[in-house]
């Protein structure tokens, strides 16, 4: 069985350097994305929107436009060579409908840049991994509360996106470890539904093996938490992990009741496992490369990067 690999690490966007701002999922509120435009106007870049940002899908008022438009915003934006990065606008639901409209081949010619979001672009983040073979950054997006109105959120995207050396060590200010120990492995992940929802589905990755594995998810009742990390553990996707860092469990009933859950789940792994991490639906959400080799210290809750997420 295949083991997870240190992926390409795209360059580090500088001053001037152009934004695209799509939304493969969700509808997008136009306020905050204008409030988020400002942020990254603010650290001199140079923001643009993708055709179909604000757009509504005709029946389905969860999309962010129909599957096709979603897909031709987020391909034309990365076959674009002016555009350095590309910033997802907000999650929600709707990246897997059109993950496999993508011209890949397309994608893979234009060459690496950086690619952030969080929450339903896991599905994304996975698609990247394995048919580009690029490192991308689970960061605040750009119309999320967070990033909008958290200073701690935008500073730790603004230092991974414009001078990364600086944050080699991520640093979890409540983590704590609930399996003690260290481990070193190549960083991957997301929110725990959309790696639970990959599973048989074209090109994703057959398990974590040699990974250290970030989870996350919002709005999930036990049960169901239990159902998506049954349903890994029973298809082997966790065979082979070497560490998990559990980020934040927002709207997931009370955390002692998710923190029993993810020991009985997890534990028996035999693997360091840090909890309250600091990343995903959380206020101040850290920004976390995946595709990087690191070593995870469960017990001090520091993730360290063997080198700078960007080039």
């Amino acid at each position: 069985m295949s083991r997870v690999e240190p992926l390409l690490r795209p360059p580090r966007p500088g001053p001037g350097s152009r934004v695209a701002v799509v939304a493969p999922s969700g509808p997008v509120p136009e306020e905050r994305l204008q409030a988020g435009l400002d942020v990254l106007r603010g650290w001199d870049l140079d923001p643009v929107v993708a055709p179909h940002v604000l757009g509504r899908h005709r029946d389905f008022d969860y999309l962010a436009g129909t599957d096709a438009d979603r897909a031709a915003d987020l391909q034309s934006a990365w076959c674009d060579p002016a555009v350095d990065v590309v910033m997802c606008a907000r999650g929600g639901y709707g990246a897997q409908r059109m993950v496999d409209l993508l011209d890949w081949t397309a994608m893979r010619a234009a060459g690496p840049k950086v690619f952030v979001g969080f929450s339903d672009i896991t599905a994304l983040h996975e698609a990247f991994a394995t048919r580009l073979g690029l490192v991308t950054l689970h960061g605040p997006m750009a119309a999320g509360i967070d990033f909008v109105k958290n200073a701690r959120a935008q500073d730790h995207l603004k230092a991974t996106l414009l001078a990364p050396e600086t944050v080699r060590t991520i640093t979890s200010p409540d983590g704590t470890a609930l399996v003690p120990g260290r481990a070193r492995g190549v960083t991957l992940g997301g929110c725990l539904a959309l790696l639970a929802a990959d599973l048989g589905t074209p090109h994703a990755r057959g398990s974590a093996r040699g990974g250290l594995l970030c989870l996350e998810d919002v709005g999930e009742e036990p049960y169901r938490l239990d159902r998506y990390l049954t349903q890994l553990l029973r298809a082997g996707w966790f065979d082979g992990v070497s560490g998990l860092l559990l980020g934040s469990w927002a709207q997931c009933e009370p955390y002692e009741t998710v923190r029993a859950l993810l020991a009985d789940r997890l534990g028996g792994l035999g693997v360091p496992v840090a909890e309250r991490f600091g990343f995903g639906h959380c206020d101040g959400a850290l920004t976390v490369p995946f595709g990087v080799p690191a070593e995870l210290d469960a017990e001090a809750g520091t993730l360290t990067l063997d080198e700078p997420a960007l080039s």
